[in-house]
């Protein structure tokens, strides 16, 4: 795979493009790191995209900007939200590129985010790291963040179902936010899925926490599918009451977000939280469980097993 190759996007002219004849990726460098844009080459972008924001750096004030960014948890209105609106330093290694933006001020946590992809698949295996920069130690936990283009249907698995004779204890949990309103239309508490589509036309955001045992989930748009495999550790305290995936949605975007395990960060110690991120495209976006178990759920077992 041939290394970054610097162009401009959206009014930020140091941007990092990642191909593989089939696949693009886009990495700001004079804001984040984000990855602004995400897609088949030549078709459209699967990561959300902000016209008021793009092209913007400098001040005080944090921007959603779009794409794909890494944050740590629990969010917290001071320190999850610390601006990342200076440059980010580039470096290239042998097979993937690092992104390393400054030090934060509010948390003295630094982040970098390393990206490789596939010569011949539609893969992108990302590594989000999280370092301690404090003299004293600092209880968090990876929190990676893609926030998709508007118009899919996010697609979470729940565990194998079972029957009352056989299973007596519960197999997984959830977790809801105030706002969290699960009459919302845009929800489908299936028996084996959750879905979660995004409308424009909504005026209230929804959010959910869930244990994903199985370590992925799907979002599909307009003939695309993006599948997000990420980690779990059985026994592990994860955020949110246990989540280590989430899904928030409102009128602009959805997003679909893994966790890591919270850790208590010695000074100086990093910990790493792993994505494995698949593109495909001619999939039907489904609007059922017979739909996805069609449609998605073969293409999710190819690569995943």
């Amino acid at each position: 795979m041939a290394l970054a190759e610097k162009v401009a996007f959206k009014g930020w002219p140091n941007c990092a493009r990642l191909a593989n004849g089939q696949i693009e990726l886009i990495i700001t460098l004079d804001v984040g790191p984000r990855v602004a844009r995400l897609g088949f080459i030549g078709e459209d972008n699967l990561m959300a995209e902000y016209a008021a924001m793009q092209g913007k750096t400098g001040g005080d004030e944090w921007r959603i900007y779009g794409g794909h960014r890494l944050w740590h948890a629990p969010e917290d209105r001071v320190r999850t939200y610390e601006p990342d609106n200076s440059p980010v330093k580039l470096e290239e290694h042998p097979g993937f590129v690092r992104v390393i933006p400054a030090v934060e001020k509010t948390t003295g946590i630094a982040k970098e985010i390393d990206f490789s992809l596939d010569a011949g698949a539609n893969h992108v295996h990302v590594v989000h790291r999280l370092r301690n920069h404090n003299l004293w130690a600092v209880e968090l936990a990876p929190w990676a963040l893609s926030v998709m283009a508007p118009g899919g249907t996010c697609l979470v698995p729940l565990p194998p179902r079972g029957s009352h004779t056989e299973n007596l204890l519960p197999a997984n949990m959830m977790s809801f936010w105030p706002y969290t309103n699960m009459a919302d239309a845009r929800w489908t508490w299936g028996h084996k899925w959750v879905i979660l589509r995004q409308d424009p036309a909504a005026t209230t955001p929804q959010k959910v926490g869930v244990q994903a045992r199985d370590g992925w989930a799907a979002y599909a748009r307009q003939g695309f599918l993006f599948v997000k495999k990420f980690g779990y550790q059985p026994g592990a305290a994860y955020p949110d009451m246990g989540c280590n995936f989430e899904t928030f949605t409102n009128n602009e975007m959805i997003e679909v977000e893994s966790l890591g395990p919270i850790v208590k960060l010695a000074p100086g110690a990093a910990v790493e939280h792993v994505e494995d991120w698949y593109l495909f495209k001619g999939v039907p976006q489904p609007d059922s469980e017979a739909a996805i178990e069609r449609d998605v759920l073969p293409l999710v077992k190819g690569v995943l097993g």
